[in-house]
């Protein structure tokens, strides 16, 4: 396998699902309706895979994110139905997702354990937590304010280009949003330049002076914060919440991340390649939807994405 096969492998399939797409569903996939509705069924995927790629960079890696997202929901809608002000349950509900995602870091970073059995235990936990909050139920109807899931269902006209009585969703926009920070910080600042020198090599990090636990109690913390907006997200959109809302997310998230490494000349983790990764995942997903293929063929064909593409990353970094 040369480097440039291994490099434009992903973007090579991810252009052929779109053409086969495309060819077997010629008057409903490349529509602008069907493309606009892809970006806003992909947001919380994107929130999420963006800020898990924080941490990705480090080598690391943050399982907890589903279940955060499922708890930072259940949070913001048991206090809006004990009807407290939507700006309050917002706050709470990010500030819980702030707070798992530090406990992530302390676990990692100060205590010294393997980032996959922290986030393994607090997947657990935060899901426990989520389960006993809401006695296990789903909250809705008129417990979720309308501004809030309102919030969801509306966006920008897209009139002007003439794209009439279609609207570019603020859940696609607050996901650009996400992106187009976590890009922006990863490589263009001193912080990103530091998580890539932890992740090429922490030891040498640390005895150039680098304040590497701190870096990754920061890291931990910005990625459960992507996870509690990706559940706020999440809940608006459905109008509801219950304790099991974001589990789909983790395996999505890691496997967009991992597509993206496959297209890094080194194999490391880049926002923008991870977001072609989100989009492979999400065209896959609508594609097979409206051919109504069995969601278990779906599952089993991500299993295999992330397969091959840890795979290929894997290859990419032996041969640095």
């Amino acid at each position: 396998m040369t480097k440039t096969l291994r490099q434009s492998g992903t973007l090579a399939g991810f252009v052929a699902i779109i053409v086969f797409f495309a060819w077997n569903l010629p008057e409903t996939f490349l529509t602008p309706r069907n493309l606009i509705n892809i970006t806003q069924q992909l947001s919380m995927l994107a929130v999420v895979a963006a800020t898990m790629t924080i941490v990705m960079v480090m080598n690391d890696f943050d399982l907890s994110v589903g279940s955060m997202a499922s708890l930072s929901g259940i949070v913001a809608a048991m206090l809006f139905a004990a009807d407290y002000p939507i700006w309050v349950g917002l706050l709470a509900a990010v500030g819980v997702g702030l707070l798992g995602g530090l406990f992530n870091g302390v676990l990692v970073s100060l205590i010294g354990i393997l980032p996959f059995v922290a986030t393994l235990g607090t997947l657990t936990v935060f899901s426990g937590a989520a389960f006993l909050i809401s006695d296990g139920r789903t909250i809705f109807g008129r417990d979720i304010p309308s501004a809030f899931s309102g919030f969801a269902r509306g966006g920008v006209p897209l009139d002007a280009i003439g794209l009439e009585g279609i609207s570019l969703p603020f859940l696609t926009l607050t996901a650009a949003c996400v992106i187009a920070i976590c890009w922006f910080t990863l490589e263009h600042t001193t912080f990103g330049r530091r998580l890539y020198a932890i992740g090429g090599n922490a030891e040498a990090a640390h005895l150039a002076g680098l304040k590497v636990k701190r870096l990754r109690l920061i890291a931990f913390g910005l990625t459960g914060l992507g996870a509690a907006i990706a559940g706020l997200m999440f809940a608006a959109r459905v109008a509801s919440a219950n304790p099991t809302q974001g589990s789909g997310l983790m395996l999505d998230a890691i496997a967009a991340v991992f597509l993206g490494m496959t297209m890094s000349r080194r194999g490391e983790p880049r926002v923008l390649y991870t977001l072609v990764g989100v989009l492979m995942l999400g065209i896959l997903d609508n594609g097979l939807t409206q051919m109504q293929v069995d969601s278990y063929v779906r599952e089993i064909l991500v299993g295999l994405i992330v397969i091959s593409a840890v795979a290929v990353a894997s290859l990419s970094k032996a041969r640095r």
